[in-house]
């Protein structure tokens, strides 16, 4: 098994590529181990001194460092946990796990599902190749609240992200929408 590796916009994330599908679908993002109760690679990932956060996307692992700690140290274990971990057949979330995701809910009406699409079709795309993800939070009086996560999380640029890139695009297709905000 060939894992790549990738660097990210945020230095102090690590973008890996196992060559295969992660989670296939959806996306899950753990800053702790105990967050990590429900996906045994995160688990694993954890033990490693200097792992501060997990990203399990469609395709990749995004792990954050801290910032005491040095890529060229932690990339072995990172690898050879990642490496055991597919090679063995291991679940990456437990059966009852979600993706955590917000469902779409019936109720949301024309602007969020408007939203929600966007986000869907051009925005997560483009973040996920970054070894991130977005995650919408509401929409309230014009204001879209999302959440920046993985590699997005914390990244110098997400803020240009948010304010740049995506406020401009939503506020282009949608005119109701003012301002986007990031939440936690």
């Amino acid at each position: 098994m060939f894992i790549q590796t990738e660097q990210t916009p945020n230095p102090a994330t690590l973008k890996f590529l196992p060559g295969r599908d992660v989670l296939g679908q959806g996306a899950a993002d753990f800053s702790s181990r105990a967050e990590a109760a429900r996906s045994p690679l995160a688990q694993r990932l954890f033990e490693i001194d200097g792992v501060e956060g997990v990203f399990l996307g469609a395709d990749f692992v995004t792990i954050t460092k801290a910032a005491a700690k040095e890529w060229f140290l932690l990339k072995p274990s990172i690898l050879g946990v990642i490496m055991e971990h597919f090679t063995a057949n291991r679940p990456v979330l437990l059966e009852d796990a979600g993706d955590g995701h917000a469902q779409g809910n019936e109720d949301d009406g024309e602007i969020v599902s408007q939203i929600k699409e966007l986000l869907d079709t051009r925005v997560r795309p483009a973040v996920a190749q970054d070894g991130g993800d977005i995650t919408f939070h509401g929409f309230e009086e014009g204001v879209v609240y999302l959440a920046m996560k993985g590699a997005c999380s914390g990244c110098p640029s997400s803020t240009a992200t948010l304010k740049a890139g995506i406020e401009n695009m939503l506020r282009h297709y949608i005119p109701e929408v003012t301002e986007v905000r990031a939440v936690r």
